[in-house]
């Protein structure tokens, strides 16, 4: 099927389908003419890719996911993928919930403004009191570390 259709089929802009291809993630043929001749069974894996975007796997995860030959599924080592996913969106819904909690506190410190201090001598109060550690800091669980490395990132622009 030429590229249109497949965009038509998955959704997906032709641009989209061709940055997948160049990103090694998506095999196609060229006929004789040049054009691009994908497989019926492109449409299911660009809807695997796409899905496992939105779960937050980035490309190199899906790259790693994703069996040389889509009959070839590599069991144990998808369960695994998918159990750290899990893991990964627990400790940054932890996360999620600590980074509240904290919004929450500073918010009802801020409102609670003193009578007869401006919005700076407010803003200052509440500085100092963070500052020594009277408003609660979110923390981080040991295994929530890995979050923060740099490879573990969402990368901005195209992947």
């Amino acid at each position: 099927m030429k590229i249109g259709e497949l965009a038509r089929r998955t959704g997906l802009a032709a641009s989209r389908i061709r940055f997948y291809e160049e990103a090694g993630l998506l095999v196609v043929q060229r006929q004789a003419n040049g054009y691009r001749d994908y497989p019926e069974q492109a449409v299911l894996l660009l809807e695997l890719i796409t899905g496992a975007q939105r779960a937050g796997f980035s490309l190199e995860e899906i790259r790693a996911l994703l069996p040389p030959d889509m009959g070839q599924w590599q069991h144990d080592a998808l369960i695994t993928m998918l159990q750290q996913k899990v893991t990964d969106i627990e400790a940054l819904q932890l996360r999620l919930a600590q980074s509240r909690a904290h919004l929450l506190a500073l918010i009802e410190d801020i409102q609670a403004r003193p009578e007869g201090i401006d919005c700076a001598a407010n803003s200052r109060r509440v500085l100092d009191r963070v500052q020594r550690g009277e408003l609660a800091r979110p923390t981080l669980a040991a295994g929530d570390t890995a979050l923060l490395r740099p490879d573990r990132r969402r990368r901005t622009g195209s992947d």
